[in-house]
């Protein structure tokens, strides 16, 4: 395939200054990632009083030593509900990712019990079930690290009937052949305890474990009856007597070495070939992402700058370069794999919209994955692009989209409006994976437009009653649109909204990127042994 040549200057001042204003949105991000951290760590003194460790230590003893770990929804429910992105940021109450378990892929989930015991909000509810919803797509154990306050009463209105669902997708794992392994290392209580009686495999730890559907209090006010927490649900209790419990561990790391244990005597890799690929870097530096691309979605550049610094020598193959030449259409390799990418210098028109449904058959047919590069303000409209069936060859690409029959992956990398958002991918069309660089906006338009628009129709509207437009109330009324349109589209917005799976550093865009594709492609490969009703606790 020809080598992309670039014709970017490192050394111009655009250049510098693209790069200043991403490093300024990373430096956001990853400082409230950091806090998260840092809030969960305040609570070591009192874990390591009782002999536990924190959840990312946890974390950190499961997972196989220097391997890659693909953290997901970092910022979920940022500045919702009781978060308020200072003092009380939680992530969502819990930790997720998929990463590698004694050499075996697995997604895990953590309970982050350093905030607020690890209580459950209404976005990190949503946070689980992405995770569980990966582990089935993508054909990977399920590892749950347990210990949590349960769910948030006072906004249970929000939570209960959503939270069935992370039951009924624990049942689902089981009966498709991906096991659930769950370390208790505290508390697993009231609804919380069907997350410890729904797995495969569980490890309690001595002294600390309990899983109940009613604690002391509870079961007091409602029989009278008094009991110990032991007694109710302890490790001993239900090692020896209910035999809810499969692995007694003498404390968190014990725990988290039986699971390692449990993993490996899954033989779980023992089908899939070994595939050692060879594959050059790109020709360009991938850190030069950051002054390739302008922070402001605005201002225009040619998008294949940036596929060129991840594609795999920096080869790519133009589909169509001549026909809707602002829908850009390549073949490529990321990590030795091949791909078809799709992504955009300008609205996507008829022609654009045609050849990329055109594109994506033609991987379908090929079994390519396609990535899809975020950056469109939407598709074309006007009279001239009605005329040519914006609406016909639009449909034909939601079409494709929706319905190929290969792996999708989609990279916010700048604007993201309007059905340009469902032709390029988006959330509501299943990507396996979806992230998002810190500068993206997502919005059914920009919010100028937005705020145009409304003034165009609050003007018309006020002439057809006969009055005259009232320029001051406009102006007011445009400056709100554009400041709620600005602030509503940032991508600290959508991501709390789990809009995308998280927020990642651009230069990391082909690292992330051939990490999903490896996991794509072993769940295309791998073979389950399902079952009608899962396996039960015996």
């Amino acid at each position: 395939m020809p080598v992309f040549k670039s014709d970017i200057d490192t050394r111009s001042d655009e250049f510098a200054a693209n790069r200043a204003a991403h490093l300024r949105l990373i430096e956001e991000f990853r400082g409230l990632e950091y806090r998260i951290v840092e809030t969960s760590s305040r609570a070591k003194a009192k874990f390591e009083k009782r002999g536990q460790l924190l959840p990312r230590e946890r974390l950190a003893l499961v997972l196989d030593r220097g391997a890659p770990f693909l953290e997901l929804a970092t910022l979920c429910g940022y500045k919702m509900h009781d978060d308020d992105g200072g003092a009380n940021i939680s992530g969502g109450g819990g930790i997720s990712g998929v990463g590698f378990i004694s050499g075996v892929r697995c997604v895990v989930s953590a309970s982050d019990s350093g905030i607020k015991g690890g209580a459950a909000t209404p976005m990190g509810v949503h946070k689980a079930l992405r995770a569980q919803e990966i582990a089935l797509q993508q054909k990977l154990p399920f590892i749950q690290l347990i210990e949590s306050a349960g769910a948030n009463l006072f906004r249970q209105s929000e939570m209960f009937v959503p939270g069935g669902r992370t039951f009924a997708n624990l049942a689902r794992l089981s009966a498709s052949g991906c096991p659930v392994i769950s370390v208790v290392h505290g508390s697993s209580t009231a609804g919380g305890a069907y997350q410890t009686g729904l797995s495969d495999y569980v490890v309690v730890v001595r002294g600390r474990s309990k899983v109940f559907l009613a604690g002391p209090p509870l079961l007091k006010a409602a029989t009278g009856e008094i009991a110990t927490d032991e007694d109710l649900g302890g490790a001993q209790m239900h090692f020896h007597v209910s035999g809810t419990a499969d692995y007694m561990a003498e404390d968190d790391a014990d725990g988290l070495r039986i699971a390692r244990e449990i993993v490996a005597k899954l033989q779980w890799n023992k089908e899939q070939a070994a595939n050692a690929r060879t594959y050059r870097e790109p020709l360009y530096d991938p850190d030069e992402i950051l002054g390739v691309t302008p922070a402001d979605y605005r201002t225009p550049y040619d998008v294949r700058e940036n596929i060129a610094r991840i594609v795999d020598g920096s080869d790519m193959l133009g589909f169509k370069d001549g026909y809707g030449a602002a829908t850009v259409c390549v073949n490529a390799e990321i990590a030795g794999r091949a791909v078809g990418v799709i992504s955009n210098n300008g609205p996507i028109d008829a022609d654009g919209a045609a050849k990329a449904a055109q594109f994506i058959q033609l991987q379908s047919q090929a079994g390519t994955p396609v990535v899809f590069l975020q950056n469109t303000t939407g598709f074309l409209v006007g009279a001239d692009a009605e005329r040519r069936g914006i609406v016909k060859h639009g449909s034909k690409m939601i079409q494709a989209v929706t319905n190929m029959t290969t792996p999708k992956i989609t990279l916010h990398i700048g604007a993201s409006f309007g059905a340009g958002n469902y032709g390029m991918c988006g959330r509501a069309f299943d990507p396996a994976f979806i992230f998002a660089w810190p500068n993206n906006r997502i919005a059914v338009m920009g919010g100028e437009q937005a705020a145009k628009t409304m003034r165009i129709v609050g003007e018309e509207s006020a002439k057809k009653r006969g009055e005259e437009p009232n320029a001051a109330y406009f102006d007011a009324m445009a400056k709100t649109i554009t400041e709620k349109y600005d602030e509503e589209s940032r991508a600290l917005f959508a991501t709390a909204r789990l809009w995308d799976d998280g927020l990642i550093d651009p230069r990391d865009s082909r690292k992330v990127l051939a990490f999903c594709l490896d996991t794509v492609a072993e769940a295309d490969a791998r073979r389950l042994r399902p079952n009608i009703f899962g396996v039960a606790r015996m």
